[in-house]
Formats: structure tokens, sequence, C-alpha cells
């Protein structure tokens, strides 16, 4: 078939790339890389995906080489790419935070804020965010391009560093102290503006992105059953915090219904145990794949 669509998807190499695998997984994607190659398998023909460094991919969604790709927020206003944003996407590799650039000194630098930077030097990943930064709050520094290991380059060969963190533990394992936050940035599902013009690609993004969303929902919760007496229902459902309406189904029983419903898994370890004095009986918990509203 010489006229087969497909759509081109970029996946993030580093960080991002174990999590995005997982949840693509989760959203009905089975998607295997090999060392061989920089083109992953995809069970799904009608898409191709290529492994690009997740700082490079906005730049081939905006021009199109990729049809979409799952890359950060900090990149997209990195390169400035002008790319349609499908949705954010929170997978995190360490915590469901989001990812914060922030200026960082010495924790013995006298330098207190941004202002004290002054004719100094900064190096960092994000030089455009950087400058942009820096213009905004009205201050003349240098700006230098670190290929990483930038922790380090605080101590010796710079005055600051902006730098990417999560929980900001290498920050203080790295004896490094916070000045200021430039942005929080979470990973986004973007799309080449032309791509989603067409109606089969446009189509096909946005399938992917509900099934995506549907599996980052299911994370959180769990599915709850359980059988009760018609008597006890109504102080059962005074005690049950549901994400709906629960179901509720009559049983053969004469006098007992089966409910049905989908909480946050962090509440269930308290709930259980109310729902037992309750009265409900025979209560299963049940792992989640989607949930789609």
């Amino acid at each position: 078939m010489a006229n087969k669509q497909v759509l081109r998807f970029g996946l993030p190499k580093g960080s991002l790339q174990e999590a995005t695998i997982e949840k693509m997984a989760k959203a009905g994607f089975n998607i295997s890389v090999s060392s061989r190659s920089y083109i992953p398998y995809v069970d799904d023909e009608e898409m191709e995906i290529r492994l690009i460094r997740a700082q490079e991919i906005s730049r081939y969604v905006e021009h199109g080489y990729l049809d979409c790709g799952i890359t950060g927020h900090d990149w997209i206003i990195e390169n400035g790419s002008k790319v349609h944003e499908v949705g954010e996407f929170l997978f995190s590799k360490v915590s469901r935070k989001p990812a914060r650039w922030v200026l960082c000194v010495p924790e013995d630098s006298p330098v207190k804020t941004v202002r004290d930077l002054e004719g100094k030097r900064i190096a960092t990943e994000v030089v455009n965010l950087t400058k942009k930064y820096l213009k905004k709050n009205g201050v003349k520094a240098e700006v230098e391009f670190s290929w990483g290991a930038t922790e380090v380059k605080a101590h010796e060969l710079v005055d600051a560093i902006v730098e990417v963190t999560e929980t900001g533990s290498s920050l203080r394992a790295n004896k490094l102290r916070i000045v200021d936050e430039l942005l929080s940035s979470t990973p986004r599902l973007v799309a080449n503006h032309v791509a989603w013009k067409d109606p089969w690609k446009r189509n096909k993004i946005e399938t992917m992105a509900l099934l995506l969303k549907g599996a980052l929902e299911a994370e959180t919760k769990v599915g709850l059953k359980m059988n009760i007496a018609e008597k006890n229902l109504a102080s059962l459902l005074a005690n049950l915090p549901a994400l709906r309406n629960p179901t509720i189904a009559a049983l053969s029983l004469q006098g007992w219904v089966a409910v049905e419903t989908i909480i946050d898994e962090h509440v269930v370890r308290e709930l259980i145990p109310q729902l037992k004095r309750a009265g409900a009986e025979g209560i299963i918990e049940y792992p989640l794949n989607k949930v789609v509203y």
C-alpha cells in the first residue's frame, strides 16, 4: 500500500524515555526500543516512532519532520517553537511534581537576588530562557551554554547556574542554594500545525491523547466493589467519596445490593475499615488501566 497513512511520533530519549514508554503501554501502544536502531518498534502499523532528545523534539515537530511528539514545556519555550499543544501529561521519573528551572549559587555565595549577578557569568543548558529572564529583570550578565555537569561548575568556573530540579536533593547534595525559579515545566504532547489540520492525523493524535490521559488518570485511582444490605446503604453512601455516583445493582439475595465505584488510591486504606463498619461485605479492590471521563 503505497499511500498508507502514517503518523510520525517523537518519543523523548533520556530521562523521560522509560516513563513515556511505560505510559504509552498503558494507553495501549506497546513500544520496544532496540539498542541497534533509533527507530523503535510499535504495535500499530499507522505509527512510526523516532527516539529523539527532548531538547530537540519541538523543533522537529515545528518543521514537520515529526507530526507530533512528547517533550517538556521548557524546551518548547527554550526553542521558541510554534507548535500546537494537544495536552499536558504529568509522568515524571521521580515524582508527580513539575520540573523547575532554578537559578542557583553556591551556599556561601554573597548573591541574594538576580540583581547581584550584574556583570557576572551564568552556565546553563537553557541559554535563551536565561537571557529572557535576565532581560526581564534588567540584569546584564554573560550566559554560557553548559553541556552537563552544570552543578560542579557553580563552585569553580561560573558565578551562578540555571539548572533543572524536581526535588532539589541534587542541588542540596552539591551545596547549592536556589535564588529564584525561572520556569515550571511539565511534559506536553505537541503537534505540527499542518498535521493538526489533517483530519486523519488529528484524529489519530486525539485518540492517542485520550488514551494517554485515561492511563494517567487511572494511575492514582482504584476500583472498589462490595455487597451490602439495602437497609445499610444510606450510611455506606455517606462514607463513600466516589469519583462519580457509585453503580448500585440488585443481588439475587433478597434485600442486598452490589456497590461499585472508583476512588483515589490513597484514601482506600482509611476507607475499607469504615466500609466494613458500615456493613459492607466481600470488599474487592482492583487496579485500573484507564479512566476516561
